[in-house]
């Protein structure tokens, strides 16, 4: 009798433990549609546009399946960090390549550095406190996954075209 009650226990401290990380909505099919069909709009919209556009035609997408609810959407809706994002990342590798080699004094905290380098790289999160910043890292991290699955499957159905075409125009001729 006892055994069952602690092994009953340990599952439910084991469901509870699973149940911690509620699963993601940038996992839902329904999301990753509703985001590959702005992409796609997007996309089209840009045609010749060069890499910039499609970058920013992306993440214009990303923010609008988003919805607003973040902050990260909401900044790049409002376009804020358009200007100065390449000016940060550009900031943050010449800081990471002057550091290189260079051990740190003990007073300096390498976590509020990475903090603080986190902060610039989210869109929006660059005044707020640090639980704050690391839930919108993961929400924009778990966005940008998304992003990149279905890029790869809009590539690998446009490649897949190519391919049929090509055929094609072998058998035509």
């Amino acid at each position: 009798m006892i055994a069952s009650s602690s092994s009953a226990c340990r599952s439910k401290t084991e469901e509870a433990g699973r149940k911690a990380q509620p699963p993601t909505k940038w996992r839902a099919t329904a999301q990753q549609r509703v985001y590959g069909r702005r992409l796609l709009d997007a996309l089209r919209a840009t045609a010749g546009g060069g890499a910039r556009a499609v970058k920013a035609a992306a993440d214009s997408a990303l923010a609008l399946t988003a919805r607003g609810q973040s902050r990260w959407s909401r900044a790049i809706l409002l376009g804020r960090r358009r200007n100065r994002n390449r000016r940060n990342l550009l900031q943050i590798k010449d800081k990471i390549r002057s550091d290189r080699g260079r051990t740190r004094p003990a007073s300096a905290p390498r976590g509020t550095d990475r903090l603080r380098v986190l902060r610039r790289l989210v869109p929006g999160c660059r005044k707020l406190s640090a639980a704050s910043v690391l839930e919108e890292a993961a929400d924009y991290v778990a966005a940008l996954e998304m992003q990149v699955k279905a890029m790869r499957a809009l590539a690998d159905a446009f490649s897949g075209a190519a391919r049929a075409a090509a055929t094609e125009a072998q058998r035509g001729a």
